[in-house]
This record gives C-alpha cells, sequence and structure tokens, in this order.
C-alpha cells in the first residue's frame, strides 16, 4: 500500500490568509488600546448630541475581517483569527498593567496620570473586553457560516449583516453589562448599549459594497469558495 503524500495531509496554504489575519488583530488591539482613551461628542441633525467612545468607529471594521474570513476561508480559520486577536488583548491588557504600574522616574511622574488615563482600565474594563470580543466574535462566525449553508451562497449582504447583528449585540450587551453594571443606571445601560450597537452595526451596513469587493476578489485569488459542511463548530479548538 502506497503510504499518502505528506503535500495531501498537510492544511491548503493561502496566499493572502495570514495577511488578513494580521489587520484582523491590528485592528482589533488599536481599537481597543486607543480607542477607548477617549470618549466623544458629536451633534447630529434631527439626533442631538450623541457620546460614545471612540475606538467605537474603528472596532466593527474587526467584524468587517471575520467576515471576510469565514466567508471566504471557512469557520476553522476564522476560529484560528479570534483566538489570536484574544491572545493579543490578554497580553496586551497584561502589559499595560505592568506599564502602569511600574513606578515612574522623577522626572516622569507628573506624566503618570496621563499614562494611568489612557492606559489604566480597571480589571472590569479588562474582563468585559475579553468576554465580550470571544462571545460576539464566535457568535459571528458561527452564523455567517450557517447562513452561508442555508443561503447556499446567495446574498452575501444577509449573512454578512445578519451575522453582526447578533454578534455585536452579544459584544455590546457583554460589555456594557460586566463593565457598567452598577455604575450606570438601567436605563443609561440600555440607552449606551443601543447606541453602540446601532453605530456598530451601521458600519456593516455601509461597508457592504466594499465586503462584496473584498469577498469576491479573494474567492478568485486564492480559488477558495469555503461552505463550512462537515465543520465542528466548537470555539475550543485550534484544528483547521
Amino acid at each position: 500500500m502506497t503510504a499518502p503524500s505528506t503535500a495531501a495531509t498537510l492544511p491548503r496554504q493561502y496566499k493572502y490568509y495570514d495577511f488578513i489575519l494580521v489587520a484582523f488583530v491590528v485592528v482589533l488591539l488599536c481599537s481597543n488600546l486607543i480607542g477607548p482613551a477617549k470618549i466623544a461628542q458629536v451633534d447630529l441633525p434631527w439626533v442631538g448630541s450623541v457620546t460614545f467612545g471612540a475606538g467605537v468607529l474603528f472596532f466593527p471594521i474587526s467584524y468587517l475581517f471575520s467576515d471576510i474570513l469565514t466567508e471566504v476561508y471557512g469557520y476553522s480559520r476564522d476560529r484560528r483569527a479570534v483566538w489570536s486577536g484574544f491572545g493579543a488583548l490578554v497580553f496586551a491588557s497584561a502589559m499595560a498593567f505592568v506599564v502602569v504600574n511600574l513606578p515612574p522616574a522623577p522626572f516622569w511622574a507628573d506624566r503618570q496620570p496621563a499614562i494611568e488615563t489612557v492606559f489604566g482600565n480597571t480589571w472590569r474594563i479588562v474582563l468585559a473586553s475579553l468576554i465580550a470580543f470571544w462571545s460576539g466574535s464566535f457568535a459571528n462566525s458561527f452564523v455567517l457560516a450557517k447562513l452561508k449553508l442555508l443561503t447556499q451562497g446567495r446574498w452575501l449582504w444577509t449573512r454578512t449583516i445578519g451575522s453582526t447583528l447578533v454578534g455585536e449585540l452579544i459584544d455590546s450587551a457583554l460589555f456594557y453589562t460586566i463593565a457598567f453594571w452598577g455604575i450606570m443606571t438601567t436605563d443609561q445601560l440600555i440607552t449606551v448599549t443601543l447606541t453602540q450597537y446601532v453605530v456598530k452595526t451601521g458600519w456593516e451596513v455601509v461597508a457592504t459594497p466594499l465586503t462584496y469587493w473584498v469577498v469576491s476578489s479573494l474567492k478568485k485569488a486564492e480559488n477558495e469558495d469555503y461552505y463550512d459542511r462537515n465543520t465542528r463548530f466548537t470555539p475550543f479548538s485550534l484544528k483547521v
């Protein structure tokens, strides 16, 4: 009996998967480390003043990457991206904790409050970010993969928007509940959560033409259009 070739047993290699995974992690880190450092307020016609964390403008881009990864390469490869992002967030949080709590040099002491303001998130904020990201990202990828099977690959917009509606709802609800329960009133929590949710999902709708173009280009370049027919949808695996 002839032994199977090594090439036949190895996972398929792609030209652009690694670049998209890295871009996903970079956007995730920046939106979680830089964005929360500033609370912005804008005045909108017919709406009035809207206050939000600046990171909300960029965090939804990570969901675009997640949609693209799942649509082109499948749930299991997006799962690896989610765990990569989760690990990066854990390391960044640990590094921020160490940096903030190191005793400053005498000539740096007057700058310490600024460092604490920007990077000194409480344990509740860190925990909320990690749990919300992990839960929302896997929900997003799962829903998109299942909708692709249900629609037989048609109507891409239904699964990119539909999966984001589910994933961002879980993400926003978990984050604000864990981070601010007991600090904000129930009405304030609901208002802030809904505002962030609308902004985040609105990004997905606006970016739909871009998503179509990227997905179409990648499918042609990679010669891949993955369907998760035999996928084991556990989040607790790195297997492709």
